[in-house]
């Protein structure tokens, strides 16, 4: 923080003096020692004398931390030593000891009027707060005293972070504006800082960068500086982490400094943990940013909500981040809006993005056909944009499917055709009908569009999901229930809660594979093991009702899902077993344009009883024969490549399916 001129120079005058009667009264001191007449001690410099426009650093440091008179000397001996070069000689003087060239506690109190021991305690200002230290290891009186740099700088007045803070703790300098409901949050935050009735302001949400936008804007309103740390870098030593609590208080005292702690997307219990023993050790107010409420503070806390911002909001932030094109997106802004969920820094990211590829523009007057091709480009870099947003989160937490399937790739009765279709305009449509013609008013659960593909292995559930992804132009994520599903208690559904926020705000697909693996059926509770699956379970029911977006689940083995799941699902789509003329369809789309065949005969192949997946791999497996042999795919080739998908399924290839092939 910069400082006029005349306070500057003003400050360092009065500094100047209040060294100067400390020299005093170390001269005083060494004339006792020497038998010599003691000098008369002056009384103190008067502040008042200097003509400050606001009091000195040592002034508001000594109101600030309650120093005594005592205490206030014992601050500038240990300064005089760093910034008067006849500090030590007067030292070792008034000690009677030549090698003794530092100041101490002995010294201090022997020397100064209103000596006191209390201000030896550790507890007391100059040691809790770290204002002097004591270094080397002789006794609490005689070791040598030294102030710390940071409170030397401060007395200067100069203002720079401790360097022990430095390497964890970073300022916050956003300076956005917020969306109204975000405005509202940020000024009940100030509020609540200004009058210092809880210890902890618990900001929860699921908008991250919505958060921290809050916090700065509220800091700001304040007068406070921000500053973060991540909860992964508290360190979980007690010791250390007392130490980062002592130092950041100091900080906080010195320079106005509030502390955001920042435990979004922590992975381990441990570091939360570290997080919330930091914010009970603290004596001064701080933040935290969380998804969801810590409930292990003792300190008195407030959680306040961060909400995202709604469907009108995010319109109108998409206005200013695309105002160089001066509402000639609208339709897709509104397209945008109605399947992704994104925050202001998100949407001016994607914003940014979208001005920056989009090609220059023809002229003053372009043409119609030009101007129109233009906003086409425009409008699918945008949806790009949008997508690519929530990818860093989710590709942290899932696989995500890059596909091309078209409604042409996949071979099913027109019944389930027509069903996946239907899956495909709900979501398209969801906005109109929940937002523009009401169905969602009153209702903040129900809203998702739950589907569970059913069907033998192999018949084109998880093809379907990439054709949906497809169609939809959104992305498609494969959930790994090996990385979801924890034998910790917990675990799971925060693995659960990540996934589907993350996925929520890109509008991805989630696609939960061999899912009676996680939404099995809840079993009867004999035991602790039993009661804890069981709440994953209801957890998992919960957030499928919350989530806005597609959610496929793909099973074997239907009866298996929880009846609950069942019921919450809003399209059930079963994917039977080929028959033949099915398979001779999928037969014909086996082979890509460019692969050379010969002579091969689809209504035999077909006679081949197995699903498409199995289809697939004959065709794959036969096209590696074909081109190790330096030939197109021949019957001679897809006949090999039978035999080794039936061996790997451990079934007979009969003569009746293979009859006439060579």
């Amino acid at each position: 923080m910069s400082r006029a001129p005349d306070w500057t120079t003003g400050n360092q005058r009065c500094l100047a003096a209040a060294i100067a009667w400390v020299r005093a009264a170390l001269d005083r001191h060494a004339a006792l020692a020497a038998g010599a007449a003691q000098p008369p001690l002056p009384p103190p410099p008067d502040e008042a004398s200097f003509g400050l426009p606001s009091p000195s650093a040592l002034a508001s440091l000594c109101k600030a931390f309650a120093l005594s008179s005592f205490e206030r000397s014992v601050l500038l001996l240990a300064a005089g030593i760093e910034l008067d070069s006849g500090f030590g000689e007067r030292c070792a003087a008034a000690l009677g000891n030549p090698r003794q060239t530092y100041p101490t506690f002995g010294l201090a109190l022997a020397a100064f009027p209103d000596a006191h021991w209390s201000a030896l305690l550790p507890n007391a200002p100059l040691r809790r707060h770290r204002l002097v230290e004591l270094s080397g290891g002789d006794g609490l009186t005689t070791a040598p005293l030294r102030i710390d740099e940071r409170i030397l700088h401060h007395l200067t007045g100069l203002s720079c972070l401790d360097e022990r803070l430095a390497p964890i703790v970073d300022p916050v300098t956003e300076t956005r504006p917020l969306p109204t409901s975000q405005r509202l949050v940020a000024d009940r935050v100030a509020r609540a800082l200004a009058q210092g009735r809880h210890g902890v302001l618990q900001l929860h949400g699921t908008d991250a960068a919505g958060k921290r936008a809050v916090a700065a804007a509220a800091s700001a309103t304040a007068r406070l500086r921000l500053h973060a740390v991540r909860a992964a870098d508290v360190p979980t030593s007690a010791h250390d982490r007392i130490s980062l609590a002592r130092l950041w208080e100091r900080e906080a005292t010195l320079a106005g400094a509030l502390l955001l702690v920042d435990v979004e997307d922590v992975d381990t219990a441990e570091a939360t943990r570290a997080a919330s023993a930091l914010l009970d050790t603290l004596a001064v107010p701080a933040l935290v940013s969380v998804r969801e409420p810590l409930a292990v503070l003792r300190r008195p806390s407030l959680r306040i909500e961060v909400p995202r911002p709604g469907p009108g909001e995010q319109r109108a932030l998409w206005q200013v981040a695309l105002a160089p094109l001066a509402g000639k997106l609208n339709g897709q802004v509104d397209a945008v809006v109605s399947q992704f969920s994104l925050g202001p820094a998100a949407i001016q990211d994607a914003g940014t993005a979208v001005l920056a590829d989009l090609p220059p523009d023809a002229g003053d007057a372009p043409d119609a056909p030009a101007e129109a091709a233009r906003a086409a480009a425009a409008g699918l870099l945008l949806w790009n944009a949008c997508r690519a947003q929530a990818r860093p989160r989710l590709d942290d937490l899932a696989q995500r499917i890059e596909s091309g399937a078209t409604w042409g790739d996949i071979v099913l009765p027109a019944h389930q055709l027509a069903l996946l279709r239907e899956i495909a305009a709900t979501v398209r449509h969801r906005a109109r009908v929940y937002e523009t013609w009401g169905f969602a008013r009153g209702r903040a659960r129900g809203l998702g569009i739950g589907a569970l593909f059913h069907g033998p292995s192999g018949t084109g559930k998880t093809l379907a999901a990439e054709v949906l992804a497809t169609e939809l132009r959104l992305d498609l994520y494969r959930i790994d229930l090996s990385q979801v599903v924890s034998k910790y208690i917990g675990e799971t559904e925060k693995n659960l809660r990540r996934i589907f926020d993350a996925a929520e705000q890109g509008g991805a697909i989630l696609l939960f594979d061999e899912a009676d693996a996680l939404f099995g059926k809840r079993s009867e509770v004999k035991d602790s093991h039993d009661r804890y699956a069981n709440i994953e379970v209801s957890y998992l029911l919960q957030k499928m009702e919350a989530y806005r977006g597609l959610a496929i689940l793909t099973t074997n083995l239907r009866d298996a899902i929880d009846q609950a799941f069942l019921r919450r699902l809003r399209i059930a789509v079963e994917f039977p077993f080929p028959n033949a003329e099915q398979r001779v369809d999928i037969w014909r789309l086996a082979f890509p344009p460019a692969a050379p065949t010969d002579a091969l005969d689809v209504a035999k192949l077909a006679r081949l009883n197995v699903a498409g997946g199995s289809i697939h791999n004959i065709a794959v497996r036969s096209a590696f024969l074909a081109a190790e042999a330096g030939e197109p795919v021949r019957m001679a080739h897809l006949l090999r490549a039978a035999r080794g998908e039936y061996a790997k399924l451990e079934r007979p290839l009969t003569d009746s399916e293979v009859a006439g092939w060579l």
